[in-house]
C-alpha cells in the first residue's frame, strides 16, 4: 500500500518568522501589493528585525561575488554591512529601476535576454 506524504500549506511556507501569528487566526497574503506613490523614494529596511524571509540559491560564482562586494564596500568606502543588508540595497535598487523605467529598465533587458 503507497503511503501518502503530507506536504505544507502555503500558510505554513509564507508564516512570519516571529511568535506573534501562533494564535491560529489566518493571514491573507496578497501576491502583487498595491502600488504606492512614493515607491521609488522608498529605502530598504536596514538594521531592523525582520518577519519574513526568503531563500534563494545561488552558484558558487555568485555567493563569492556577493562577498567580494561585501568585503569592497567594507574595505574602500568603510561600511560594514552584512550579506542580507547588501542584497536588500540591491534589490532595492533594481525594484526602483523597474517602476521609473519598465521597459527600458536594467531587469527587463537582462531578462529579456536569456
Amino acid at each position: 500500500m503507497p503511503r501518502r506524504v503530507n506536504l505544507p500549506s502555503a500558510d505554513d511556507l509564507f508564516r512570519p518568522t516571529d511568535d506573534a501569528d501562533k494564535s491560529g487566526a489566518k493571514r491573507v497574503v496578497r501576491a502583487v501589493p498595491d502600488p504606492a506613490p512614493e515607491s521609488l523614494a522608498q529605502k530598504p529596511s536596514g538594521r531592523i528585525k525582520h518577519d519574513e524571509k526568503v531563500t534563494v540559491y545561488v552558484t558558487s560564482q555568485e555567493l563569492f561575488d556577493i562577498e567580494h562586494a561585501r568585503l569592497s564596500l567594507r574595505s574602500q568606502h568603510g561600511l560594514a554591512i552584512d550579506r542580507g543588508r547588501l542584497l536588500r540595497e540591491a534589490i532595492s535598487l533594481v525594484l526602483a529601476d523597474l517602476e521609473e523605467n519598465g521597459e527600458k529598465s536594467s531587469l527587463v533587458q537582462r531578462l529579456s535576454e536569456g
